[in-house]
């Protein structure tokens, strides 16, 4: 019998192992296969906040991922669509960083390194989930190998598909963008300095996150018919349209991963918890990449559902509906927030009702000017 039984070996599902090291708690974690290395620099990045940074360090990773492959974000420049500005710097706002770029695979390994030497946990890989049964005391999962696991606490961290969810019988409300996420990295001939930035314009939103020397990860959020035309491009065509999107900001641009894309849609799930069940990470959310708030909602849900794990006495039963309630009220709050104001602003960039450009703009450019409300903004963003 398992305290926690852990599906999928993510991000999210990662952490949440890593976090409950230190506890009496018996884990077991269930993946179909490691993660692997990049070969080169993986397209698949995220911005990480200082309060997820933090969140590592406390569980032991940061300090083992490569430096050399970390690159901090020491300001963002924001453009609207008729050219209003807005401007975040990390020494105006009085950090270090306002955030760090790391590639998926790179906290992806170390992660899995990290629970490989785990004392208190089982892992499985490779392997799969097959049924559930639910029981008053216990969940008892079947695998598709065969093999039958209980546990008192089943976590469903196994993605935006989540198996876990749609067999506890949790709805899931999703809503398509009609959009892709297209991703690549380029090598820029300036030097981006630390600095992120991001376009709205006509055809999606453009960002460039600064990577370790005179590189760049590009997230082209765009119609799927305008992506496909992006994808199908040659090498240096691809990179000429990147650079001309984004102003020439970084003179010439070449191609440093091949460009891939995914589809892009608000992900609503109204109860994150069931019977002796918790979802934590993509399977409990999804949002517009322009806020650059996914996986750092994820390792949040992580650190609570950890933090309410560890500090159960060993008499009470950790799979409880009391305890599983008291998890979806620390994160239904935050996710809203981030989900609403994210599919807010996405709609308002691509609103074509006469007056919404200059008005939408005039408010870009207006929170630019007031510096109590862009530092609210920023310190907002420094905790997610």
């Amino acid at each position: 019998m398992f305290d926690v039984l852990i599906v999928g070996g993510g991000l999210a599902g990662l952490s949440l192992a890593c976090a409950l090291r230190d506890t009496r708690l018996k884990i077991a974690l269930l993946e179909s296969s490691p993660p692997q290395p990049s070969a080169g620099w993986d397209a698949r990045v995220y911005a990480i906040s200082p309060a997820n940074a933090e969140f590592l360090q406390a569980i032991g990773v940061w300090k083992h991922l490569d430096g050399e492959r970390i690159s901090p974000i020491a300001a963002m420049k924001i453009v609207g669509d008729s050219g209003a500005k807005l401007d975040f710097s990390a020494y105006e706002t009085g950090v270090a960083e306002l955030g760090w770029v790391l590639e998926s695979s790179l906290m992806a390994c170390e992660l899995w390194e990290n629970v490989k030497r785990q004392a208190n946990l089982t892992l499985l890989c490779p392997a799969a989930p097959n049924a559930i049964k639910m029981g008053e005391k216990s969940v008892e999962l079947s695998l598709a190998e065969g093999q039958s696991l209980s546990t008192k606490l089943l976590v469903g961290a196994d993605g935006g598909d989540s198996w876990v969810r749609g067999a506890a019988g949790l709805q899931a409300i999703a809503t398509p963008y009609g959009e892709m996420g297209l991703v690549a990295n380029f090598e820029c001939e300036h030097p981006h300095r630390g600095i992120a930035r991001q376009w709205f314009r006509d055809d999606g939103v453009l960002a460039w996150l600064p990577l370790p020397g005179n590189r760049i990860s590009v997230v082209w959020s765009t119609p799927d018919v305008h992506a496909g035309e992006l994808l199908a491009l040659p090498a240096e065509a691809l990179a000429l349209r990147v650079a001309s999107a984004g102003g020439d900001a970084l003179g010439s641009l070449k191609l440093l991963t091949p460009a891939s894309a995914f589809p892009l849609r608000l992900l609503r799930v109204p109860q994150t918890i069931g019977s002796r069940v918790a979802l934590l990470g993509d399977a409990a959310h999804g949002i517009h990449p322009l806020s650059g708030h996914g996986i750092n909602l994820g390792y949040q849900d992580a650190k609570a559902l950890a933090a309410l794990l560890a500090a159960t006495p060993e008499w009470q039963d950790v799979g409880s509906e009391r305890l599983l309630q008291r998890y979806q009220r620390a994160r239904r709050e935050e996710t809203l927030l981030v989900q609403y104001t994210t599919h807010t602003i996405r709609r308002l960039f691509r609103e074509t009702l006469p007056g919404m450009r200059p008005l939408r703009n005039l408010g870009l450019g207006l929170t630019n000017t007031l510096p109590v409300v862009k530092n609210a903004l920023v310190r907002y963003a420094l905790g997610g």
